[in-house]
């Protein structure tokens, strides 16, 4: 392939990524499909320099720029595809490896690999949280170490990255192991790998390796960190021994958490390092040694405490890596919820400033419609009524805070009136209870004179009080007394009930007199002239039985009227309600010769009709 296909497949490749229609599905499979296609094509050239050149057209015409930004994207928004970003991953690694930045080589050291670097370790630290993703972990962490052996300045970065201390707080082994096999990969890729490191990124490997024998209970997770330390060892001697004596207690901690785990002749070689520097150490400053027997006292003590600790560091890291996490959780839970309030915000004033365009595109082709003479006078209508609404809206928010205003300063003057009225009554109160009991007259104590009484005394009050009783009978009567008087008002309205019976009744027979007087009368009334009686009508008159069957009639009819009214209709009539007993009704029919009452609601309604309230 010629430089020229090659410059070419690569701007096509940037021309299809700038389209701005492309989601982030869809640009992911594009890159790599774009850089397989081209790192596939410049390896299978007999030109050695070919492959280099490629990447270096990618790094310089901002492919690789793409790849960053979608490896460092919310891990949402690449809804679930962790695959194509795993792949993804793998070939932004292979491809940096290898550039010729030319001029722009500073930029490229400085911020274009650690930023790639970073994404590595964001999806990594996203994979490791799924435990369905782990091939796809070993592959993210194969590119990092890919990456490291190629450019060992990024250590550094990585040892301190937030991602990375992500992926150490895990407790699965496996994620643990890979996490110790990049380090032995990196070093035995490179023997120079350690030499171009400072004693802290030294001292950092040291401390990971150590701390996954300190935590992990795991056989092959503790043999790859003995591995790792003698490695280290084997590599940078004189720089890494001294560092050794940092971790007091670990050819301890080795012996007793170690043993009988499959790789016992490592442990020995690790132990017998340690101890070997310690006693070379101890040979060369027996007599300082010597001196300072307090401080090997105190040293002894201090690593019983260690061991101690170190037994119990199981279940206090555990629970520190809860605590931790779910700090983390926490606050990622908080970034996320805050990027997604941030993303919202920004698509409501995206589809605001659409729909703005979309109505003054509308706008404009509504005044292409229109005839020129009417344009100025439609632009002066559409502005009276936009100044119509902000007057509108200006005025309700001035008159609602007006009105805000007048509420508040109402009710806190009715609160002040209200305070200063209980202050009032109850100074008012207080003077007044005051005023009574300076009036009041004074209290007489209960006994005035001697603490004791005489006989004499005694025998004279006596007297006094027999005398005073004998004046002043009680007035209180004996319970036979009061059930005698009792009976006795029992009788006395049992007789006036009586009364009030019989009078009611002769009254009720007067009314039914009137009534049946008044019946007569208005028969009488209406009669016709004599000239055009017919026998029948003379009948009618000699006979009562006609009218007293009209009125039983309209008494019948108005009880179904009223039977047919509502429950609350009836509540004022039963007042006016009279109930008759039939042997008084008897005594009515034989002094009225045959009269038809119709029942009490019957004579009630012959009494409104005639006007007489009986």
């Amino acid at each position: 392939m010629r430089p020229v296909e090659e410059g070419a497949l690569v701007s096509e490749l940037k021309r299809q990524l700038e389209d701005e229609e492309l989601n982030v599905e869809q640009k992911v499979s594009l890159l790599n499909n774009g850089l397989n296609k081209a790192l596939n094509m410049a390896a299978v050239q007999t030109d050695i320099s070919a492959l280099a050149r490629v990447k270096s057209q990618l790094y310089l015409s901002g492919v690789l720029s793409h790849c960053v930004l979608v490896l460092s994207l919310d891990p949402r928004r690449l809804r679930g595809n962790w695959s194509a970003a795993a792949t993804l991953a793998q070939l932004t690694s292979s491809c940096c490896v290898g550039v010729e930045p030319g001029k722009h080589s500073e930029a490229f050291y400085r911020l274009f690999l650690p930023s790639v670097m970073d994404g590595l370790l964001s999806l990594a630290s996203q994979l490791m949280r799924r435990t369905e993703s782990l091939s796809l972990f070993r592959k993210v962490m194969d590119s990092v170490g890919w990456l490291l052996r190629a450019h060992t300045q990024l250590t550094t970065q990585v040892l301190s990255s937030v991602h990375y201390e992500q992926i150490q707080m895990c407790d699965t082994a496996t994620v643990s192991l890979l996490c110790v096999q990049l380090w032995i990969q990196t070093c035995t890729s490179s023997r120079d790998f350690l030499s171009g490191l400072s004693d802290d990124s030294v001292l950092l490997l040291l401390n990971e390796a150590v701390g996954q024998l300190a935590v992990s209970t795991d056989s092959e997770v503790g043999g790859a960190s003995v591995r790792l330390i003698l490695l280290m060892a084997s590599q940078q001697e004189l720089r890494v021994h001294p560092l050794l004596f940092n971790f007091r207690g670990l050819d301890s901690l080795l012996d007793k958490d170690w043993r009988g785990r499959g790789f016992d002749q490592d442990i020995d070689q690790l132990i017998a390092l340690i101890q070997s520097d310690k006693g070379t150490r101890n040979h060369t400053q027996a007599s300082a040694e010597c001196v300072r027997a307090a401080c090997v006292i105190q040293a002894a003590w201090r690593s019983y405490q260690t061991r101690r600790r170190v037994k119990s560091l199981n279940r206090a890291v555990s629970t520190l890596q809860r605590r931790y996490r779910a700090r983390r959780r926490q606050q990622q839970q908080q970034r996320e919820a805050q990027q997604w309030e941030e993303e919202l915000k920004y698509q409501v004033c995206v589809r605001r400033q659409q729909a703005r365009r979309e109505f003054h595109q509308k706008q404009r082709q509504l005044l292409q419609l229109l005839p020129p003479d009417q344009v100025q006078s439609y632009l002066q209508e559409c502005e009276r009524r936009a100044a119509v609404v902000i007057q509108s809206f200006w005025r309700g928010f001035r008159e609602r805070r007006r009105y805000n205003n007048t509420h508040r300063h109402t009710l806190r003057h009715t609160h002040t009136q209200q305070q200063a009225a209980r202050t009032l009554q109850r100074a008012v109160r207080r003077f007044l209870q005051q005023r009574r009991a300076a009036k009041a007259p004074p209290t007489t104590p209960f006994w005035i004179g001697q603490n004791g009484l005489t006989d004499s005394r005694r025998v004279e009050l006596k007297r006094q009080v027999e005398e005073y009783t004998s004046l002043h009978p009680s007035s209180r009567v004996s319970r036979q007394e009061c059930e005698r008087l009792h009976e006795e008002v029992q009788l006395l309205l049992m007789s006036e009930l009586q009364r009030g019976d019989h009078q009611r009744r002769e009254e009720e027979r007067i009314e039914t007199l009137l009534a049946h007087t008044h019946t007569q009368l208005e028969l009488l009334r209406e009669a016709p002239p004599l000239s055009v009686v017919t026998e029948t009508e003379a009948e009618s008159f000699l006979s009562p039985s006609g009218p007293t069957a009209a009125r039983a009639r309209d008494a019948h009819n108005a009880v179904l009227q009223v039977s047919r009214l509502p429950w609350w209709r009836t509540l004022g009539e039963t007042a006016g309600v009279d109930k008759f007993s039939p042997a008084h009704l008897q005594e009515l029919e034989a002094e009225l010769g045959g009269l038809f009452v119709a029942g009490s609601v019957g004579v009630s309604k012959i009494t409104e009709v005639d006007g007489i309230n009986l």
